[in-house]
C-alpha cells in the first residue's frame, strides 16, 4: 500500500466535518466542558439517521435488485457476527486477566456492530464519491444479534466462584436476545430499508429534501453529542481497566477488518461495499449490546465494556480506522497496485 495514498485518505477524512465535530465534542469532554444533547434530542437524531440510512439503502437495493449475489455479504456478516466473540474471548482471557462474565460481555460488543461507526464511513465514501451496494445496511441490522448469543453462550458455559451459574438465567437471556433483535435502532433501520426498497426512486423523490439535503448536518450534531459521550467516559474511567484490555481496544479492530477483508476477496461487490463490510468487521456496539448485557449479565461490569467500545475502539476507527480501511480496500480491491 502505498503511504501517500493511506496520508491522502486519512487527510480527507480528519477534514470532514463530521470527524472534525466528533473531535469537538470528545476534546471538549476531556477539558470538562458540558457539551452534550438532552437524552430526548440524541434519541431523535439517532432514530433518523436510522430512518435516512435505511431508506437510502432500501431504494439502492431497489435500483440495482436483489439476486444471489446479495446473499453472500449477508452470509459473510452473520457469520462473522458469530464467530468473532469466540476469538475475542480467548484473546481477553489469555491477556487481559478478566473473568469469563466480564470477558464474554467485552467479547459480545466486539462481534456486534457500531451503526454511527458505519454511518460516518458511508459519510466519508460519498464524499469521495464512492457509493456501496444497499444490502450493506441489512448486513449492518443482521449483525447485531449474533454475538449477543453467542456472547451469552460463553458466559453461561462457567462457574462463579461460588459455584452458580455465571450466565444468564434462561428467561434473562430470552429476554436480551429478543431486546437485541428488536431494539429501535434495528426496528426503524429494517423498516426503513424495506420502505425504500418498495417505494423506489419515486419515494425518493417524494422525500429527498427530509433523508439526504439535512442528513450530513444531523450526522454532524450526533458526532459532536458522541465525542463527548466518548471523552467523559474516557476521563471518568480510563483507571478501571487495565493496560491489556486496553490494548484489546485497539488492535481488535485491525484484527477484524483483516479477516473480514480476507473472506470478501473473492465476492462480487464494490470496493467500497467491501471497505463498508472492513469498518462493520472492526467496530465495536455501544448501544445494542450494551442494553442486552445489562439484563442479561448483571454481575459483568459495565465500565469496562462502556469505556473500551466507545471510549477507545469508536474513536479508534472514527478517527485512524476508518481511512486506514478504505486504504486497504483501494489497494486490494480497485487496482491500486497498477
Amino acid at each position: 500500500m502505498e503511504f501517500s495514498n493511506l496520508l491522502s485518505i486519512a487527510g480527507g477524512t480528519l477534514g470532514s466535518p463530521v470527524v472534525l465535530f466528533f473531535l469537538l465534542g470528545f476534546l471538549a469532554a476531556l477539558a470538562r466542558v458540558d457539551l452534550s444533547l438532552p437524552q430526548p434530542i440524541a434519541k431523535t437524531v439517532a432514530l433518523y439517521l436510522m430512518l435516512a440510512i435505511g431508506f437510502k439503502g432500501g431504494v439502492g437495493m431497489a435500483d440495482s435488485g436483489v439476486g444471489p449475489a446479495s446473499i453472500a455479504p449477508l452470509l459473510i456478516g452473520v457469520a462473522f457476527s458469530a464467530a468473532f466473540p469466540i476469538l475475542g474471548f480467548a484473546a481477553l482471557r489469555a491477556a487481559s486477566g478478566l473473568g469469563r462474565t466480564d470477558a464474554a460481555a467485552v467479547a459480545a460488543h466486539y462481534g456486534s456492530i457500531s451503526i454511527v461507526t458505519f454511518l460516518t464511513a458511508i459519510q466519508v465514501l460519498t464524499d469521495r464519491g464512492e457509493q456501496a451496494e444497499g444490502i450493506l445496511v441489512a448486513v449492518a441490522a443482521a449483525m447485531e444479534a449474533p454475538a449477543i448469543i453467542v456472547g451469552l453462550w460463553l458466559a453461561s458455559r462457567g462457574r462463579s466462584e461460588t459455584g452458580a451459574a455465571a450466565g444468564p438465567a434462561p428467561e434473562e437471556a430470552r429476554l436480551s436476545v429478543r431486546e437485541a433483535v428488536l431494539n429501535s435502532s434495528v426496528v426503524v433501520l429494517l423498516g426503513a430499508l424495506a420502505i425504500g426498497w418498495i417505494t423506489g426512486e419515486k419515494g425518493m423523490t417524494d422525500i429527498k429534501p427530509f433523508v439526504v439535503d439535512p442528513f450530513k448536518g444531523v450526522l454532524c450534531l450526533f458526532l459532536l453529542d458522541m465525542g463527548a459521550v466518548a471523552g467523559r467516559g474516557l476521563a471518568q474511567n480510563r483507571r478501571a481497566i487495565g493496560t491489556g484490555t486496553v490494548l484489546f481496544g485497539l488492535y481488535m479492530p485491525l484484527v477484524g477488518a483483516a479477516l473480514m477483508a480476507l473472506a470478501v476477496w473473492p465476492i462480487d461487490l464494490s470496493p467500497a461495499g467491501k471497505a463498508l463490510l472492513m469498518v462493520l468487521a472492526a467496530s465495536a456496539s455501544y448501544i445494542a449490546v450494551p442494553a442486552a448485557m445489562r439484563l442479561a449479565l448483571p454481575k459483568a461490569n459495565p465500565v469496562i465494556y462502556t469505556t473500551l467500545s466507545l471510549g477507545i475502539t469508536f474513536p479508534f476507527n472514527v478517527i485512524v480506522g476508518i481511512p486506514l480501511y478504505i486504504a486497504i480496500a483501494d489497494r486490494l480491491f480497485a487496482g491500486g497496485s497498477q
